[in-house]
């Protein structure tokens, strides 16, 4: 005997809505297999549940779109900051910058390293210990770094930031989309679960493949144990 199992994904428990109030706008409300009053539930929450999942997925898609050029946008801001520090090291090195004023940039003055940049967190915090640090060093009257100037690093990095703070918007937004989504998972799995208890109420004085097969209209899913024939299924 075949035995029902409630949606467990959002699209299957859209699809089990649609189909439970589709039912209800075919036939006569009277001939309905379930109460008017949770077919009106039903199609009210249908709406709402249906405008949660396509802001979900267009915050999704916004924030994958936005996510791939940010990436090639974080590149070439570490590029920069990369070569400046190297420049910087080297000017160090050929004594044209003293060694302590490194510790200016937040670097260590014996080690002529570039810092690790991977991560946006590392990013940010030495593209910030650079631009301001050449800043303070310029006060003290040094030469600026050319090729690449403060000036070109400072546009790349602030891209960057621009780009990186849209994306925490986003993320944040996507993430609001899910909570709401899971709030109202619970309401759509009550709902569910009585059209279904109504359905099969209303049809159980009859044989089982003909309840099965009526009940599916109504988006009633239906699974068959290992060994079981399966009766006329179009899932």
């Amino acid at each position: 005997m075949p035995y029902r199992r409630l949606p467990k994904t959002n699209q299957a428990r859209l699809r089990s809505l649609r189909k439970a109030v589709g039912m209800g706008e075919m036939v006569n409300l009277y001939e309905l297999s379930y109460s008017y009053k949770l077919w009106e539930d039903a199609k009210g929450f249908l709406t709402r549940y249906e405008r949660a999942l396509f802001e979900n997925k267009q915050c999704s898609e916004k924030q994958f779109s936005t996510s791939k050029k940010q990436q090639e946008i974080a590149r070439n801001a570490r590029m920069y900051i990369s070569h400046f520090i190297q420049v910087l090291n080297m000017s160090v090195i050929r004594n044209e910058i003293k060694r302590e004023q490194k510790t200016l940039y937040g670097l260590d003055p014996e080690n002529n390293l570039v810092p690790d940049l991977t991560g946006d967190e590392n990013l940010i915090k030495w593209g910030k210990n650079i631009i301001e640090g050449e800043q303070k060093r310029l006060l003290q009257g040094g030469v600026p770094i050319y090729n690449p100037a403060i000036a070109k690093v400072r546009v790349h990095y602030d891209i960057f930031l621009e780009g990186y703070n849209n994306q925490k918007v986003l993320q944040n937004s996507t993430s609001r989309t899910i909570e709401s989504i899971s709030e109202l998972n619970k309401e759509a799995d009550t709902l569910i679960l009585n059209i279904w208890d109504e359905v099969e109420a209303f049809y159980a004085h009859l044989p089982i493949e003909e309840k099965v097969n009526n009940c599916k209209k109504y988006g009633l899913i239906y699974y068959y144990r290992k060994g079981e024939i399966e009766m006329d299924d179009n899932e």
